[in-house]
């Protein structure tokens, strides 16, 4: 993936299994968020191929990458800060409903049905998640950390398979930054969901992840485990410089 001249990602090839907590870091301008934007279709590669189970969904738009079972969360949160907690978690939801507009305006039969289950499926959501405090309040009301969490739950209304997060503990203290780092493993573990984790916060990364790769100038310096990694010069090199 190149802008211009900058190649910003370079025969970068990876592998995430089901269930797996795969993590990905670097230094700031690594590419990162340049990988997360290629896979759920922000962006469009120049070269390679990107493979969900099997099939290639390179070139496919955002919504129907989201609609095939990937789903994210962004860096600087995206939310509608007008709208209460449970009406943003319910958004992401509407991927997996069938039912037309003009439908849902009559309200009756399919339509009633689906909704009833939409809001279901939200409330398990929300207390999954333990925000049920504030599930009637405007998100742009509420602390940083909840609407994160908020952000997370919308993500998971859409019934991914695959959960792209992207800096999830990004500004947050450590009691924040400890109650993610639980629910992201509730996840894996109760929910069956893979992950991708992009993050700065090495010890959250180093705790958690199953699996890490090191990009460094759009190229992989480094994969394997936690443990491995971290002692990996080229990995040490990326972060501190060389004397």
């Amino acid at each position: 993936m190149s802008f211009g001249a900058v190649a910003a990602l370079t025969d970068i090839t990876f592998h995430v299994d089901a269930g797996e907590l795969f993590a990905i870091i670097g230094p700031n301008g690594a590419g990162k968020t340049s990988t997360f934007n290629c896979i759920n279709g922000v962006y469009s590669p120049q070269s390679g191929d990107i493979r969900w189970k099997g099939q290639s969904i390179l070139g496919q738009r955002p919504d129907r990458v989201a609609a095939n079972g990937i789903a994210r969360t962004f860096q600087n949160i995206e939310l509608f800060p007008h709208m209460t907690v449970r009406e943003n978690i319910s958004t992401g939801q509407y991927v997996r409903t069938s039912t037309r507009w003009w439908q849902g305006a009559i309200w009756l039969g399919a339509a009633k049905r689906e909704e009833m289950e939409v809001r279901s499926r939200v409330e398990d959501i929300i207390e999954f998640l333990e925000i049920q405090a504030w599930r009637s309040h405007p998100v742009g009301m509420l602390p940083y950390g909840i609407q994160k969490r908020v952000e997370l739950g919308r993500a998971l209304a859409m019934e991914p398979e695959l959960l792209l997060l992207d800096e999830p503990v990004a500004g947050m203290n450590l009691e924040e930054t400890e109650d993610m780092a639980r629910f992201i493993l509730d996840i894996r573990e109760e929910l069956g969901i893979a992950m991708i984790l992009v993050e700065h916060d090495m010890g959250l990364v180093m705790d958690i992840a199953d699996r890490v790769l090191v990009l460094d100038f759009g190229e992989v310096i480094a994969e394997g485990e936690p443990s491995v990694v971290q002692r990996d010069e080229n990995v040490v090199r990326a972060y501190l410089g060389e004397e």
